[in-house]
């Protein structure tokens, strides 16, 4: 895809193109995804970018209004199995906050200066830049949907230190991390106290369009392992469970088979509007038309382990399919 066809996505907000590639504007020092609702920026002032990482790493911050880091995963990594594909696979399962970049590199068979050389030249961003996007993503979910203190919240999202910590949230998103928590949005009086880690993390799984959760739902139901995993509920209404084995604990997760974000096929009798905002591409239709969300909450005894569990759970569920290829 040349810039000029990426343009055209920009310009017709487009989500099916949402984190294929981003896009930045040297005016504002902003980067959003190809659907972002503001106004559409002239062409002489927009760059383009296979990752957020790389955008972050120009000096462009993420919008407000779109949350660019937000975006289901580029569909090329799943199927990739190129030392680039496999190293952005192992970097989203958490590998260099664990193992740094010398790990990478050990498990991908090249030497740390070939894993850096080829990712830069392949997504605009080495290994170092792609785990700080990500880890800074995992903070601003923790912040936002958490009351963890914001001390305990930075080592959990894979930060060495809180002057780390805070310095990336400024770069990345222009606020502090107390700014940050501060704008979440708020459904009532008991949110706060309702988003504990006893209570588990609340995410919005998002995905491209359209999905069909029923089907996913029906194998999951179909062969799911007795004692580790488990699915309730009437067909269309269905929630999975399951344990999960992590890098530093367990877990328990549990995912709602109704998509939101817009009506589904399964639900579109019981669901007559869209769901606006959250971590996927929301108000948007998901019958035919890009975005929405699976709704989840993660139990985990290490809150280190989110990133990962998140990356395991796209996988399980195929979230980051492209449903039109």
């Amino acid at each position: 895809m040349d810039e000029d066809t990426r343009y055209e996505a920009v310009r017709s907000r487009d989500a099916r193109f949402d984190g294929e590639f981003f896009f930045a504007v040297r005016t504002t020092g902003i980067y959003c995804r190809p659907s972002c609702p503001a106004v559409t920026p002239k062409r002489q002032n927009v760059c383009f970018y296979a990752t957020a990482a790389a955008a972050q790493g120009s000096g462009f911050r993420a919008c407000r209004r779109c949350r660019p880091d937000a975006v289901p995963g580029s569909a090329a990594w799943n199927v990739r199995a190129d030392v680039v594909g496999r190293a952005m696979r192992l970097i989203g399962d958490g590998v260099v906050d664990r193992e740094g970049v010398g790990g990478l590199a050990d498990r991908l068979g090249y030497s740390a200066r070939q894993v850096q050389r080829q990712l830069t030249a392949e997504v605009g961003a080495g290994p170092v830049a792609l785990a700080r996007a990500q880890r800074a993503h995992t903070a601003r979910i923790l912040l936002q949907t958490t009351g963890l203190p914001i001390t305990q919240i930075a080592f959990a999202a894979g930060f060495a230190s809180v002057r780390q910590f805070n310095d990336t949230i400024r770069a990345v998103y222009a606020s502090t991390p107390s700014e940050l928590r501060a704008a979440a949005p708020r459904t009532g009086p008991a949110a706060r106290r309702a988003a504990t880690p006893a209570a588990g993390v609340p995410l919005r799984l998002a995905y491209r369009g359209p999905y069909q959760a029923t089907a996913v739902f029906d194998l999951l139901t179909a062969e799911a392992v007795p004692g580790v995993e488990s699915v309730s509920g009437p067909r269309g209404r269905r929630t999975y469970r399951r344990t999960l084995r992590l890098p530093y604990g367990t877990g328990i997760v549990a995912v709602d088979e109704r998509p939101r974000g817009g009506r589904s096929r399964e639900a579109s009798a019981e669901s007559s509007g869209a769901v606006k905002g959250g971590t996927g591409a929301g108000g948007v239709w998901s019958d035919g038309r890009p975005g929405g969300w699976l709704d989840a909450r993660l139990h985990l005894t290490d809150l280190r382990d989110l990133t990962t569990a998140v990356g395991r759970l796209r996988r399980l569920f195929d979230l980051d399919a492209d449903p039109y290829a």
